[in-house]
């Protein structure tokens, strides 16, 4: 090799009209300077699972407990949501009829607020002074059940009658449920409060259900949209006719209670209690029973007569109902066996007690829907 070739060459200055290029020094390899990247993570290492399983049950217990904290206020979105989908078949019925859904829902929302206020004043004060009237007969009705046997042998052994006695004509056994005056002034307020809030998130509700569906509808993929647009119409429609059926059948039990005491000669209580019966109507499984045995104890306590009339009466009407009004008003809502009838309500009631109840039957059916529709036929097609 030359010593020409050995010297390194040294560049010019540049031609007249051209910029020297900067010079940035020696190219740096980002690979090697850096290091090559490592294998993934394993994602089945015993650390890399615990670790992630352990996050996974803190939040969901953070979210649980949070859930908890909330709980009364679901309630009230819960319920008011029933009622929204039950009095959207009203809405859908004006709609029908040419009116726009705007102008339907301000129309049922009128009726409803309409009804609501013929009841406080037209039948509210009824019941108050039929209470009264109940509560001021009450040590009579204590008197005429000494005479019996029965009650007899029970009150030397364990003196229940001047204790209950005691307790009802003491004044204070409200006061002692609900926690003294000021309980019962918490009490009102806080009912008064739910009433409202419920009452408010139900208008909302009806008025934007069918924007607040197309957007949950939107959530799922395009390829399942319309399947789940269905599905989720007819759980909707469902809840709807079961909200509206379970006041027919309530207002059913009511008015033939009303008429049958009239009849039988309670007309001084029957307003109050034909209220009762369709209060308790509604909630399923136990609550005409339960009506049938608050009217029954009162009509025995007035003349054993009129009890074992009371008796007879809710005995057929209750077979009546059964076999008769609630399959003909439920069968275009709800289809739930029997046995997951009962099996609902009583789980419903063990979590949300009488609202867990009254919201059983809906979501049991639903669930069995989506069973039928989703998994059902996924196992039949394979």
């Amino acid at each position: 090799m030359s010593k020409q070739d050995a010297v390194p060459s040294v560049a010019g200055p540049p031609p007249d009209g051209e910029e020297m290029p900067p010079d940035d020094g020696p190219a740096l390899d980002d690979e090697a300077d850096l290091g090559e990247p490592g294998p993934p993570l394993d994602h089945r290492a015993p650390f890399f699972v615990g670790f992630v399983g352990a996050l996974g049950a803190l939040l969901a217990y953070w979210l649980a407990i949070h859930v908890a904290a909330i709980g009364s206020t679901l309630i009230l979105i819960i319920v008011s949501f029933f009622l929204a989908a039950g009095l959207n078949p009203a809405v859908t019925f004006f709609e029908r009829h040419g009116l726009r859904r705007t102008w339907a829902v301000v129309v049922v929302i009128a009726c409803v607020l309409v009804a609501v206020v013929l009841f406080l004043v037209a039948i509210v004060p009824v019941i108050t002074d039929q209470v009264k009237s109940i509560t001021d007969e009450a040590p009579q009705w204590f008197d005429r059940l000494q005479n019996n046997q029965v009650i007899q042998d029970l009150d030397d052994e364990y003196d229940v009658i001047d204790k209950a006695r005691a307790y009802v004509t003491g004044g204070d056994f409200v006061g002692t449920l609900f926690g003294g005056a000021l309980g019962i002034g918490l009490a009102v307020l806080g009912a008064l409060f739910n009433a409202f809030i419920i009452l408010v998130l139900t208008l909302y509700f009806l008025s934007s259900l069918e924007t607040t569906k197309t957007a949950l509808y939107r959530l799922a993929p395009a390829s399942r949209r319309d399947r789940v647009t269905r599905l989720g119409n007819r759980i909707i429609e469902g809840v709807g006719g079961y909200v509206s059926g379970a006041f027919i059948v309530a207002m059913c039990a009511g008015l033939s209670s009303l008429v049958f005491l009239f009849a039988v000669g309670l007309g001084q209580y029957a307003v109050a209690l034909a209220f009762v019966v369709a209060l308790l109507d509604v909630i399923p499984m136990i609550g005409a029973t339960i009506g049938a045995v608050v009217v029954s104890a009162i009509a025995f306590a007035e003349d054993p007569k009129i009890g074992i009339a009371c008796v007879i009466f809710y005995v057929i009407y209750q077979q009546v109902e059964n076999y008769v009004i609630y399959p003909r008003v439920m069968s275009r809502s709800v289809d739930v066996p029997g046995a997951v009838t009962v099996i609902a309500a009583l789980v419903g009631a063990a979590l949300l007690g009488v609202v867990g109840a009254l919201l059983a039957i809906p979501t049991a059916a639903a669930i069995l829907m989506l069973t039928r529709e989703v998994f059902v036929r996924r196992q039949d097609q394979r």
